[in-house]
């Protein structure tokens, strides 16, 4: 059923007899408890233990606190569970992913920007050693998707880009790092997500390649990253109806489901195809791409007989548990493949040597151990990638550098998110760019969202403008964020009136912190620069670059100009 000595899992004769030991002592409810990583909310002691003894979780994941009491909450859990558990975060970014005064190192595609696989290894590095230092052990990362659509809201900056090669060569360093610091990577989306324009937490998107063009792209990064290891693959809420129908003709194109429902795509492509022998966990259940596929209780059982050995989070724990139960009872869910999916869920354990850590006590680290959390280097690694990532995309007016003895007056326009949503990354450092702006000798005007000058958008003209600044400066935060449908500008509805109506009277200049893609909105401007991160060691460089002290160094993974017609003049 599961090929314990192959790749990924390569155990030892003790390791399988501890599998094997294990799988025949659980119970039934224990092995459908293996099956699940809920999220965790509660950190008070009394609440865990009551949590661990009733669900007998096989992971959890923890949003990012503080380093300390994550460690503490993670010690406590695996004191009080039997099998070794599994502690998940998405690490992305950096050790950010897990606690909250983590290094944030940057994002993928800054990462891809500087054209440096060294910077994709450190990112898995700093991610490894400050998640170890928890006690957290795997990763929900690297994301392995392609960019091939602009207009895709959740993708974006997450990903290494749109050239399959170079997300190949970071993926791979990525999951070396990570490794490195023992620390199981979950490569995420299966099959591929970026082809559509909408996000899975909102509707089962569509990977929408023949299968021939999938092989040549997605399934090249794919077959590389079995190749290379990973112990565990996320599964997304995404439809490939081309491989569907190819494994199985007669398949309706009504009847085809997302990847995480799907025989054809996780038993069929994943496992038969590219070999995969390893865990297969799915995305985040709650989604939307996953509960309007089919109802929950059948979708529950249906995963895990489609292929997944693990469920990740819920929207009623006890509902879910007994949706399993169910299924077992009534013969949808056979005990052959519950047995086959704690296999290899206690095969990853194993090949984590997470057994042996708990019997010596060394899953999770004492306090010490916090000290790498933010430690100088990796600030120093994360001053790095900002140098090397900041990408000039075009120039044609030829504006830069800047100074205030040429433009002395600056008109700042923050455009960035007014509503709180979705999950994010980290804090942005937009806000400090004015006090920065103004610590060089510049004279900085924030436009007021709140109160905007209505005498200005409905009288004002160029005289008006030339008046108030001699340079506008547009610095765009909207950052890659679930749960929304567009990541785009959005003007002031009154008239556009934060707009650059004005380019040709007083120049201007646009940064993007976030999404490279705002010249598709903005192709009038003709200085625009992506900068990927909005964290304060990249608006920093960004400065820097601005003033002309240091060059441009960044590489654009993507196409900036959204093949929109004018955006590159």
């Amino acid at each position: 059923m599961v090929n314990l000595r192959a790749n990924p899992f390569f155990l030892t004769d003790s390791q399988v007899q501890w599998v094997e030991r294990t799988l025949k002592e659980l119970s039934t409810e224990e092995k459908i408890g293996q099956m699940f990583c809920p999220i965790g909310m509660n950190t008070e002691e009394a609440f865990l233990e009551d949590f661990v003894h009733e669900f007998h979780p096989g992971a959890m994941l923890y949003r990012p606190m503080p380093a300390a009491q994550v460690q503490k909450t993670h010690a406590y859990l695996q004191e009080q569970s039997k099998i070794p558990m599994l502690f998940a975060a998405n690490l992305e970014s950096g050790g950010n992913g897990i606690a909250a005064d983590g290094t944030y190192f940057a994002r993928p595609m800054s990462v891809a920007a500087s054209d440096n696989p060294e910077n994709a290894y450190r990112l898995g590095a700093i991610s490894g050693r400050e998640a170890a230092a928890v006690g957290c052990n795997w990763a929900f990362s690297p994301i392995c998707d392609l960019d091939l659509n602009w207009r895709n809201p959740i993708e974006n900056v997450r990903t290494f880009g749109s050239d399959p090669g170079r997300v190949i060569r970071f993926v791979k360093e990525q999951l070396r790092g990570l490794r490195e610091y023992g620390v199981a990577a979950a490569v995420k989306h299966f099959p591929g997500d970026g082809v559509d324009f909408r996000d899975q937490h909102l509707v089962s998107s569509v990977n929408s390649l023949s299968a021939e063009d999938w092989d040549a792209s997605y399934g090249a990064i794919w077959r590389e990253v079995i190749s290379a290891g990973a112990l565990s693959i996320m599964t997304g809420h995404i439809l490939l109806p081309a491989w569907s129908k190819k494994l199985n003709p007669a398949l309706s194109d009504r009847d085809i489901l997302p990847a995480s429902l799907s025989r054809e795509l996780l038993t069929g492509l994943l496992r038969g195809e590219l070999g995969f022998n390893g865990m297969i966990v799915t995305d985040a259940t709650p989604m939307v791409g996953y509960g309007a596929a089919m109802a929950r209780r059948e979708a529950i059982p249906a995963s895990i007989n489609a292929g997944c050995d693990m469920i990740l989070f819920n929207k009623d724990i006890r509902e879910d548990y007994q949706a399993m139960r169910d299924a077992i009872d009534d013969g949808r869910l056979s005990m052959e493949r519950v047995d086959e999916a704690v296999t290899r869920i206690l095969a990853m354990k194993a090949a984590m040597g997470l057994p042996e850590a708990k019997e010596n006590g060394t899953l999770v680290p004492g306090p010490k151990a916090l000290d790498i959390i933010a430690c100088p280097e990796h600030l120093s690694w994360a001053r790095q990638v900002a140098d090397e990532s900041v990408t000039l995309v075009k120039d044609t007016q030829g504006l830069l550098p800047i100074s205030p003895e040429k433009y002395k007056r600056v008109r700042l326009y923050l455009l960035q998110d007014r509503l709180g949503g979705g999950f994010k990354d980290g804090e942005s450092a937009i806000d400090k760019l004015q006090g920065k702006l103004e610590k060089e000798g510049f004279s900085v005007t924030l436009y007021d969202y709140a109160h905007p000058d209505f005498q200005e958008i409905f009288e004002g003209g160029v005289a008006d403008i030339q008046s108030k600044f001699d340079l506008a400066i547009y610095v765009a935060c909207l950052d890659t964020a679930s749960n929304q449908s567009v990541r785009r500008i959005d003007w002031v509805h009154l008239m556009a009136a934060d707009a650059p109506w004005f380019v040709n009277e007083v120049p201007a200049l646009f940064v993007s912190l976030a999404n490279p893609y705002h010249l598709a909105d903005a192709p009038m401007i003709r200085t625009f620069i992506n900068a990927y991160t909005p964290t304060e060691a990249v608006v920093d460089q960004v400065i820097d670059k601005l003033l002309g002290r240091s060059a441009f160094r960044g590489v654009s993974p993507v196409d900036p100009f959204c093949g929109v017609w004018g955006a590159d003049f």
